[in-house]
């Protein structure tokens, strides 16, 4: 299930990586579209096994994910950005680690740029000191290369392409649709960690994410989104700390206006 919004041509993209080695696995291939204005829905008509959902406007990541679960009946859900390109045999090595261990609700590979780097897609719940931690370790490229070959149950891994169990993403209602954008994936799986459920990282299996080519497209937006989703995040996760957030966004300049 692929997300997009104005991202004709990374959606075309990873369609052509689904198409040209597609998984043996019986699957079906949703695109969601965000009412985009660049023809995306159009441009993934024209692949005939996929299935485009037409949104009358753009409710955001997780209101599309959403639309597109209710729209599915798999009993595995992948969540996709249009932004990847899946490898060969990567999503059928996913679905054999779901299936591994049925105390297993979501699992996600490893991302890599477009020139092999790995990026840091998992961590700690997010909260002050391990958000800290989180941007300290991503900016040391030895360290991200290290944790990212080690195999573990973080508390959350990326929704830019996340492997979950249908099961565990009904019963904790679908993502919560007040995050637009960002922190979504990291809520989800807290959600479905407090059901007693596990998320897993399994770097054996690579897709590729040339992330941050939609935001360079509309940095404000996306900036904006970003903020107002990390304060609706506190709020919800750490009300105690969302009144600081708040005053240090401001002192920043960067309190984000309404949309």
């Amino acid at each position: 299930m692929i997300v997009s919004f104005n991202a004709r041509a990374d959606l075309e993209r990873c369609l052509e990586s689904l198409h040209v080695t597609p998984p043996a696995a019986s699957h079906e291939i949703v695109v969601v579209d965000n009412a985009s204005s660049d023809g995306s829905a159009e441009a993934a008509r024209q692949w005939p096994q996929v299935r485009v959902i037409a949104q009358t406007a753009n409710r955001g990541f997780a209101s599309g994910n959403n639309a597109g679960i209710r729209a599915t009946t798999g009993e595995a859900i992948l969540l996709l950005n249009s932004d990847t390109v899946v490898t060969p045999g990567a999503l059928d090595r996913l679905l054999a680690e779901l299936g591994r261990d049925p105390g297993v609700a979501v699992v996600g590979p490893r991302l890599v740029d477009g020139a092999g780097r790995p990026e840091l897609s998992f961590g700690r719940m997010i909260g002050p000191i391990n958000e800290l931690r989180q941007k300290r370790r991503a900016g040391n490229a030895e360290e991200v290369e290290k944790l990212t070959r080690q195999r573990h149950y973080p508390d959350w891994v990326s929704g830019a392409c996340l492997l979950v169990r249908r099961a565990d993403a009904e019963a904790v209602g679908g993502l919560d649709e007040r995050f637009f954008m960002y922190t979504e994936d990291v809520d989800f799986c807290a959600a479905i960690r407090a059901r007693g459920r596990r998320i897993l990282f399994a770097p054996e299996v690579e897709v590729v994410h040339l992330r941050g080519r939609s935001a360079a497209s509309a940095p404000q937006a996306t900036n904006a989104a970003y903020r107002r989703s990390h304060v609706a995040f506190y709020e919800k996760h750490h009300p105690g700390w969302a009144p600081f957030l708040r005053f240090y966004l401001r002192i920043l300049g960067e309190w984000p206006a309404q949309p």
